[in-house]
């Protein structure tokens, strides 16, 4: 243990992502909790929605007999809950919270909210008011196990990730001040909206003002919420430099530590398995391109992809396509490309032509209609990926030498389809490209290097400021993952560069690519959780002795002799 830090006794931690998985948070917990348990075994609770009602959560093994005491006292106080654990590695122990019965209170929620931290719930909508319940909710979990478990001569901490835990963290600085707290924003959500919204974030973020901005985007409350709980809390933090900037400027508080996400390469197969995964993952791959395109491309075919949440300009989707365009006619491309774009977008059903070819086993020299989609789209003709395939005339031609597919749904093994979950997929790529034009940490190129697949990103993620911080200058191909500069206004250089190294890389020998891939595997391994975690415990360490002063304020000088 880190010499003179101090170390939570217990960490109460909670996201809307806990046991459920819809965004990258889920990663970052998930992946954390292993290195977490092996140093706390058992004394790390994570808290997170009970979205589930009666049916059974995919994501949490249910253990009635846990806290069985604790569970019927909270319940008689209207406390309703589910204990168990969370099903990853290291099996951390989970609760989940029915939050629906405080709909009811929550105008009166709100006022006190108001009332003692001036936060602007009058604008809500969307979202807002389910993660505010939520957030409530595990407020009073914690404030309850508290209670039951846990007094002050215990080093406690509760970790709030996201706006969506503002709420609870406020309450828990105000009723349990004894208890350490810790906010990770890991994106602010006006940051991410401007550059939603297409306005440049980099070259202004100086002359910006978050509440005027929140504002004129209609995300008043929001930001509220965020810019209050990041004032207020013991140890503010988020997961990179950019980010942590964006903080500094938006919600006007510099971030306390920046705690980098890491990974837990538990996932990845070793030796024969990790081969035999990366045969049948492409195998899949070109099954499925060649069922609807009416090819016959083999194992030679580079496979590139990208993937993520579908923020066409914020993930790069839009100039990923551009590349690809780009790549058609590049003279120096030395082998035949299948990129996917694998977002998940308004998906209506797996295709039954192509499903049908699929199961067939037949060879088709003859196209499926519209060849540049997986799965029908409830809104076909308004989707961002098959508008600007349309506008670029691409539409996968049997001489054009770049076949680009969408995969729009969210790869869980089950999409009718591929029929295999994202990381056996992800080892089937030759390379990842992620050009983000907002990305804080950035899981993705992550995620690929671990699975020895090189990349593509840019150093507007975080992960591509990282990448290049090891290196000590900017990374290359060669070295595992290629960092592209890019800015508000470069779009069409960063195509350029894409296009460039994919054609660069068709190119390379056996023996190079075999390097890079090594190369990639030995940068992953200094991103794991075991090398990370050391940032939390700054973190932790913060939140408890401002937490112990609380508990224990220096004593009042004596009468008189004040300055």
């Amino acid at each position: 243990m880190t010499k003179g830090i101090l170390m939570p006794d217990y960490i109460l931690e909670s996201s809307w992502e806990v046991c459920n998985k819809v965004g990258g948070i889920y990663t970052v917990l998930s992946t954390r909790a292993k290195t977490l348990q092996d140093l706390m075994k058992d004394r790390i609770v994570f808290i997170g929605p009970d979205c589930w009602g009666e049916k059974e959560c995919p994501y949490f093994n249910e253990d009635k007999s846990l806290f069985a005491e604790w569970k019927d006292e909270a319940m008689k106080d209207g406390l309703k809950v589910k204990t168990g654990r969370w099903n990853v590695p290291g099996s951390p122990i989970a609760i989940l919270v029915d939050f629906s019965p405080y709909y009811e209170k929550k105008d009166e929620i709100y006022t006190w909210l108001w009332e003692n931290y001036q936060v602007d719930s009058l604008h809500a909508y969307g979202d807002y008011d389910e993660a505010s319940m939520f957030s409530y909710a595990a407020a009073l979990v914690v404030e309850s196990f508290y209670k039951r478990y846990l007094d002050e001569g215990k080093k406690v901490i509760y970790h709030g990730n996201e706006w969506m835990t503002g709420l609870g963290l406020l309450y828990i600085n105000k009723v349990l001040p004894q208890v350490g707290t810790i906010f990770t924003t890991h994106a602010t959500s006006i940051g991410r909206s401007i550059a939603g919204n297409n306005k440049p974030l980099y070259d202004y973020l100086f002359a910006y003002n978050g509440d005027q901005m929140s504002c004129e985007l209609n995300m008043q409350s929001k930001h509220s919420i965020e810019k209050q709980t990041a004032l207020h809390v013991d140890c503010f933090t988020t997961v990179s430099d950019i980010t942590a900037n964006e903080c500094k400027e938006l919600l006007d508080k510099p971030v306390d530590v920046v705690l980098p996400n890491g990974f837990d390469n538990s996932f990845v197969p070793k030796g024969a398995t990790f081969t035999k995964k990366r045969k049948a993952a492409r195998k899949r791959l070109l099954d499925v391109a060649n069922a609807l395109l009416g090819t016959d491309l083999d194992d030679n075919t580079l496979i590139v992809s990208t993937s993520g949440r579908y923020e066409f300009r914020n993930k790069g989707v839009d100039v990923y396509i551009e590349a690809m365009n780009r790549l058609l006619r590049d003279r120096d491309l030395k082998k035949k490309v299948l990129a996917f774009i694998e977002v998940p977008g308004w998906v209506g059903e797996p295709r039954a032509d192509l499903v049908e070819r699929l199961n067939s086993g037949k060879k088709y020299d003859t196209p499926l209609e519209v060849p540049e989609i997986t799965h029908w789209l409830h809104n076909m003709s308004h989707d961002n990926v098959l508008g600007m395939l349309k506008f670029l005339d691409m539409h996968n031609r049997v001489e054009d030498n770049v076949k680009l597919i969408f995969l729009p749904c969210y790869l869980t093994g089950d999409d009718g389809v591929l029929n295999m979950p994202y990381y056996d997929l992800v080892l089937g790529n030759d390379l990842c490209i992620y050009p983000s034009y907002y990305e804080p940490w950035g899981y993705t190129p992550l995620e690929a290097i671990a699975f020895k697949v090189p990349c593509i990103t840019t150093d507007l993620a975080g992960f591509g400021l990282w990448a290049n911080s090891v290196k000590g200058s900017e990374s290359e191909i060669e070295d595992g993952v290629k960092v592209i500069h890019r800015t508000d206004y470069n779009y069409s250089e960063v195509a350029d560069t894409i296009k460039d190294t994919v054609a660069h890389f068709s190119g390379m020998t056996e023996a190079e690519v075999k390097k890079c891939r090594a190369n990639a595997e030995k940068l992953s391994k200094k991103a794991l959780w075991t090398e990370f975690i050391e940032y939390y415990k700054k973190a932790y360490d913060m939140a408890i002795r401002k937490a112990e002063e609380r508990k224990n304020p220096p004593p009042a000088p004596p009468e008189g002799r004040g300055a």
